[in-house]
């Protein structure tokens, strides 16, 4: 994707953690790297935890030296823990940047950081192009919950377009998007003709949601749109819900990746609050480009 122009050179960010979905972002940002020439990044965050107790009971009065002792011991704890976590977080991101070289990306960096995801993610984006993320992750996979928490919190939190990835990544060859007339898909239309990321690969515009009188206009000019950026459009207007229309025709097309916008003033905003946004991704079960 294209953003606005900055001096700073923007990157691709592939945000990994512990879970195997690591390698499924890693796949997926190499190949937005190659597809567009934008360089690549791994982050890896690791959260601190609160201190945990240690093996003494410490509930009753202590004196200073042995106050001073459990601080020390503490200190020492936490110490041997943060320098095991990040040994394993360096050998985990080398790990996945051979597997971003093999897959043709020349020279990816990787970097490991301490703190909130939300907090890293927010102040990283003024020089993210394209922020990738697992569909699930490490707390998903403990609790068998099958959209990852990160990605709702990062779709609210972020504003810059994110490639929210599912399990097998494969490179997409039938593109969807969910258009609506809005803003916010009037302007990714505009960055997605003017975007060397789906480039010859055909794309299937969907119009659906509350009929509105404007609404074949509309859909004429993002196919014009695209096809003047020498792209091959079908597009289709069915009005109802756009939630169950959207999931049928990702079925019934076999589409690879799905695009739509998130939190815009339009009839999908509905569907990007709150449980809905999660159906509909859960519904989909491809990758979904979220437009900010």
């Amino acid at each position: 994707m294209q953003e606005d122009s900055q001096d700073e050179e923007k990157q691709i960010l592939a945000c990994v953690d512990r879970s195997h979905f690591a390698e499924h972002v890693t796949d997926a940002a190499a190949w937005a790297s190659r597809r567009t020439g934008v360089s690549m990044t791994l982050l890896h965050i690791i959260q601190r935890h609160p201190e945990t107790a240690l093996g003494s009971d410490r509930s009753g009065a202590i004196g200073v030296n042995a106050q001073q002792n459990l601080l020390t011991t503490l200190a020492d704890h936490d110490e041997a823990r943060s320098k095991t976590s990040r040994e394993q977080g360096r050998r985990f991101l080398n790990r996945l940047r051979e597997r971003a070289i093999a897959a043709g990306v020349p020279t990816p960096d990787v970097r490991q950081r301490y703190g909130d995801l939300e907090e890293v993610l927010t102040e990283q984006q003024t020089r993210v192009q394209l922020f990738v993320l697992g569909r699930r992750g490490e707390s998903a996979e403990t609790t068998q919950r099958d959209l990852g928490r990160n990605v709702e919190r990062m779709v609210r939190a972020l504003k810059r377009p994110i490639l929210a990835v599912t399990q097998g990544f494969q490179e997409p060859q039938r593109i969807m998007i969910a258009y609506d007339g809005g803003s916010m898909t009037r302007r990714g239309v505009e960055m997605i003709a003017a975007s060397p990321l789906f480039r010859g690969l055909p794309i299937h515009l969907l119009m659906s949601g509350k009929t509105r009188k404007d609404g074949p206009r509309q859909l004429d000019w993002a196919r014009t749109t695209l096809e003047g950026s020498g792209f091959e459009v079908t597009a289709a207007l069915v009005p109802g819900d756009a939630e169950s229309i959207i999931a049928r025709h990702v079925r019934d097309l076999e589409i690879d990746m799905l695009i739509m916008g998130a939190y815009g003033h339009s009839p999908l905003r509905s569907l990007l609050l709150g449980s809905k946004t999660s159906d509909l991704l859960r519904s989909a079960k491809i990758p979904t480009l979220l437009l900010r």
